[in-house]
């Protein structure tokens, strides 16, 4: 199984003793998914909402920490957007049985009200 949430980051580099242009920069960070059902595989319930960063100040730092960068002094990262969960069906096989069995958790009905209010359409299967 193989799955992974990826963002776009931008940061902002503002250097003590220099002038840059552009001072803005943007990459893609991936995170891997935790297995359906071991710690942290809520990842999506507490961070996204219908496919969107639910928190996006709080998640700045989340992205500054693994970036390596939440200490670094001059650089500051300034926007984070969700762009998918990339799975490979057996992942996604598992995420929705695992949600299958614990509706209540996310006070929805069925497994596709889950998905769509909290990652949209943003769930993308990969060929393994």
């Amino acid at each position: 199984m193989d799955a992974a949430y990826v963002f776009r980051v931008a940061f902002r580099i503002e250097p003590c003793d220099a002038a840059i242009d552009p001072d803005r920069f943007e990459t893609t960070m991936e995170i891997q998914a935790h297995a359906p059902g071991d710690d942290g595989w809520l990842f999506f319930r507490d961070r996204l909402w219908r496919g969107e960063v639910g928190d996006e100040s709080s998640f700045r730092r989340v992205a500054a920490d693994r970036l390596g960068i939440a200490d670094s002094e001059g650089i500051e990262v300034v926007a984070v957007d969700f762009r998918e969960l990339r799975v490979d069906e057996a992942y996604r096989e598992t995420l929705r049985a695992a949600i299958a069995a614990d509706l209540d958790r996310f006070n929805a009905d069925s497994v596709d009200e889950v998905v769509h209010k909290y990652l949209g359409s943003s769930i993308h299967v990969r060929d393994s």
